[in-house]
């Protein structure tokens, strides 16, 4: 089902602390300001799939690796496909949709410690258009985190955010025909990310 592309999809990818939410805000400023139809969206969501997501991601409960993806799965799922609020009713209404994350944190995040055959198989959805991935080192994007002054969360050890890292670029390596990867030096000010990624996505309309 990769095959598939939704156009007008756009999904920022990174490592947690690469400033992808951040990025999300801004482009959705930028569309609100063109007048653009728009909705913005992230992965885990806020819908029950997603806040159990969440409850593992925060230690509040725990389960296995493979368990976890499965949720997450389940979670994208819905998130696609909900008859109310899915991504793919949303843009056939004509919005374009920016996603904090998509199935691409799936292949990078769980790759680390399930069977990365597992992964993909249950994660067999459509592709966006376009990928955004805020490339930002390990060690900067854990000084961030660390300024945040929150609990860390699972996932937030530099041994594992350095696998993340490697998997992202297996993901990225094969990618089906049509789908654009813009790749972003996460390192630049957040202004100037903004303005990369506006310059990136210009000669398409976005």
């Amino acid at each position: 089902m990769r095959e598939k592309i939704l156009d007008s999809f756009i999904v920022l990818e990174g490592l947690d602390g690469a400033g992808t939410t951040t990025q999300m805000h801004a482009l959705s400023r930028h569309y609100e300001a063109e007048g653009r139809r728009y909705a913005i969206t992230n992965e885990p969501t806020s819908n029950p799939i997603g806040r159990m997501v969440r409850d593992v991601l925060q230690k509040r409960i725990a389960t296995t690796p493979e368990a976890l993806a499965l949720l997450y799965a389940a979670d994208r799922h819905d998130h696609l496909y909900n008859p109310s609020y899915g991504i793919v009713r949303t843009l056939e209404e004509g919005s374009v949709v920016i996603s904090d994350r998509y199935f691409y944190s799936s292949l990078a995040y769980q790759g680390v410690e399930c069977d990365p055959a597992f992964i993909n198989a249950i994660n067999d959805f459509p592709s966006p258009r376009f990928i955004i991935y805020v490339d930002t080192p390990v060690e900067e994007c854990l000084k961030r985190i660390d300024k945040r002054g929150e609990e860390k969360e699972l996932f937030d050890r530099q041994d594992f955010l350095s696998e993340v890292r490697k998997n992202y670029e297996k993901a990225f390596s094969s990618l089906p025909e049509g789908v654009r990867l813009i790749r972003i030096d996460g390192t630049l000010s957040p202004q100037d990310v903004e303005a990369e990624i506006r310059k990136e996505l210009s000669p398409y309309g976005l």
